[in-house]
This record gives structure tokens, sequence and C-alpha cells, in this order.
């Protein structure tokens, strides 16, 4: 497959303007490719709970206007010459990930999800040397089309080096893995490469959309004795005990949570627990469920400001551990292939999460993200 021109290259992307302001589809240009990028042509993207913090203006690190989206899945079309991956070659088909300096001691020892600049090359939606590359066509106006190195809400986009997993199956089975780079990775990682809970172990997941569910099924594969899933939503609960989960609580109808836990462990309360709704009141309550030389993991994004209580004495007294987890603490090149073979040999069916929707029905993926019609919508561009 022949490389096409990378200068001025048309396209499309899904744009916020502002805080709380809708997705709007609006044509782009952009500009040409750096040396560190490729330019990819998206065939997936999926719809993450950070791309809404950022346009709700929850969190507000990345200048508006500006194209989110950091799940995507694609096809190669030119390569930058600077990049060091040889192995990568136009018509290449891709998963997206986050991005990392590669320089700093976290990226030199195996944490790129701790990268010292992540902040910067994730959520500021610039390239590294701080310019953008995309333009409204209309008015000329620049657009931030960088999130996490790649912006997956644009149809065409340039893409950092360091953001690129290779896909070695058909585009066609893609759909389903379009989260690996943030969602899939998060959950499952958390549980894999942090928590590494043994097999009598006891773990209580907080809210059950794409990265709680991908955690109780990392918990399953680990063979984790009681696995607890908690939520708001009924209708999680079937899939949730489908996917591993050996117990169930619906919070709406047992507010005291922490009651139902120490009830359900036996009195020991949880070795484990993950909060993946970054609701404070949730952490707060997640805290309270851990047993003596428990560990809690904050996985969930909380609005920006967000304050909650904790007893020191509880964790000096029971020797417990309160941690921080981003992106499991995945090296993406290494941990999503083992995710890809892990979902085609059965062990981590993340098809189940997945509704496929059209580019152009935004809206409605959104609608059935926030009344529980889907777990992960995925928007499938022509």
């Amino acid at each position: 497959m022949a490389e096409v021109s990378t200068k001025n290259v048309e396209t499309i992307g899904y744009v916020v303007h502002g805080p709380k302001q809708e997705f709007k589809l609006e044509d782009l240009v952009l500009d040409d490719i750096q040396d560190n990028e490729l330019l990819v042509d998206m065939k997936y993207s999926g719809i993450c709970h950070t791309d809404l913090v950022f346009q709700q203006g929850e969190i507000q690190i990345c200048k508006y206007p500006a194209v989110f989206g950091h799940e995507g899945a694609g096809t190669i079309k030119a390569i930058g010459r600077g990049v060091k991956n040889k192995d990568l070659k136009v018509g290449d088909f891709v998963l997206l990930s986050i991005n990392y300096c590669e320089e700093c001691k976290f990226c030199k020892t195996g944490h790129p999800a701790n990268c010292i600049e992540g902040t910067r090359l994730h959520l500021h939606g610039n390239r590294p040397d701080g310019s953008t590359s995309a333009k409204l066509k209309e008015t000329g106006e620049s657009v931030r089309c960088h999130f996490f190195g790649q912006s997956s809400f644009a149809k065409t986009t340039f893409v950092q080096e360091t953001s690129v997993v290779r896909f070695p199956y058909a585009p066609e089975e893609a759909a389903k893995f379009a989260a690996m780079g943030c969602g899939y990775q998060t959950g499952a990682g958390t549980v894999m490469n942090i928590l590494k809970p043994n097999p009598d172990s006891s773990l209580v997941v907080f809210g059950l959309g794409t990265v709680g569910l991908t955690a109780v099924m990392a918990a399953k594969y680990m063979k984790v004795k009681q696995i607890i899933a908690v939520d708001i939503k009924e209708s999680k609960f079937a899939v949730a005990k489908e996917l591993g989960a050996t117990d169930t609580i619906n919070s709406r109808e047992f507010p005291d949570s922490v009651a139902k836990i120490k009830e359900l462990t036996g009195g020991a309360m949880a070795d484990y627990c993950i909060d993946c709704t970054g609701v404070p009141a949730v952490i707060e309550n997640m805290l309270n469920c851990i047993g003596m030389l428990g560990t809690a993991a904050t996985v969930g994004v909380p609005p920006a400001g967000a304050k909650i209580s904790l007893d020191p004495l509880q964790y000096l007294f029971g020797s417990k551990k309160y941690i921080g987890c981003r992106e499991g603490d995945s090296i993406p090149p290494e941990y999503i292939p083992k995710l890809v073979e892990m979902q085609r040999s059965g062990d981590f069916p993340v098809e189940k999460l997945v509704t496929v929707y059209d580019y152009k029905d935004i809206e409605k993926a959104l609608h059935d993200l926030h009344d529980g019609t889907c777990i992960k919508p995925v928007i499938q561009w022509s």
C-alpha cells in the first residue's frame, strides 16, 4: 500500500468548543506529519468516561476547542521518518493507547503509565513540542487534536509512535478490542499488574462500567475466590455474574454497603477493593471496606478538587494501603497483546461489553452509556 500525502490532510472529527458543550462533527485540516508520528485512519473509537470528564469541563487541563478520544483502532496511512519501530508498515492495523516520554525514570523502569510527563502528554491535547496539527476548515481556528497522543474522535489523525500497538488480526475483529488502550488495560491491569490477588483473596469492585467489569474478568482469570460487584444499576449484575462476580450488591437497595460486605466476607472485610466511579462518597465507602493488610485502589477519575475523609488510625492499626492506579501500570506494547490473546482464548470476553454505533450516532451512544443500556460504546467510522 502506497503512502498518502501528509500535508493539509482533510478529515472530520468531533470538536468540543467549551465545557459542557456537545460533541460537534466538523471539518478539520491537519498540517503535516512530524518525525515521531504516524497518520492513522480510524476505523473504531471507544468512548471512555475520561473523554466525558473533559467534555463536561470537570477537569480543565486541555484548552478548547479540542478533539478528545483516546481509545482507537485504525490503519496506518503514513509513517514519520523518525519512527523507531521498523516493524510498523503502511497498511498495518493498530490499536491506540497512551503516549509517554520514554526518557524519565518511570518509563525506563517499565512504568510508562506513570511517566513524569504524562499529564502534559496525555491531557494538554498538544504534541510534545506544544504545537497542534489541526485547524477548523471553515475558520482556521486551531484545535487541540493530540489527546493522549492521538485524539481518536477524529476520523484521521496524527498519532505519536508510543501510542501505537500493532494488531495482528483482521480489522473486522477490532471493534471488540478498540478500548484495549485505556478501559480494558486499566481494569485488568489494576488487578493483574498492581494488586496481584492470590486465589484465597476477596476483591470488591465499585462501579460496573468497562473498567469495573474488566477488573472482574481479570480477577476471575486469576481465580480469586470471592469477587463482589457493587453498582446502583440492577441491569449490570447479570453480566457481572456471567463474567465472574460471586456476589453483587445494589447500593441503592443496601445503602450501607460496608455492612453488607462485612456480612459477605464473614466479618473479615475485603482483601482488595477497587473504585471505578470517581465519586468521593463511594471512595469513602470503599476505604471503610478494607480488612487487615488490605489494599484499596482508586481508578475512577474524580472531579478536580474533590476531597475525601480518611481515618488514619484505621490504616495504622490495620496495616492497610490506599493507592492510585493509572492505566493498570501496564506497558501497552506488551500487555495489550496479552489481553488480545486472553480474549481469543475465552479468558477475557470483552465482546460482551461492546455496542457498536455509526459515527454519526454519537449522541445515541452517549445516551445509552448514561442510562446503562450499553457498557462500552464504540463508534465506527465509515
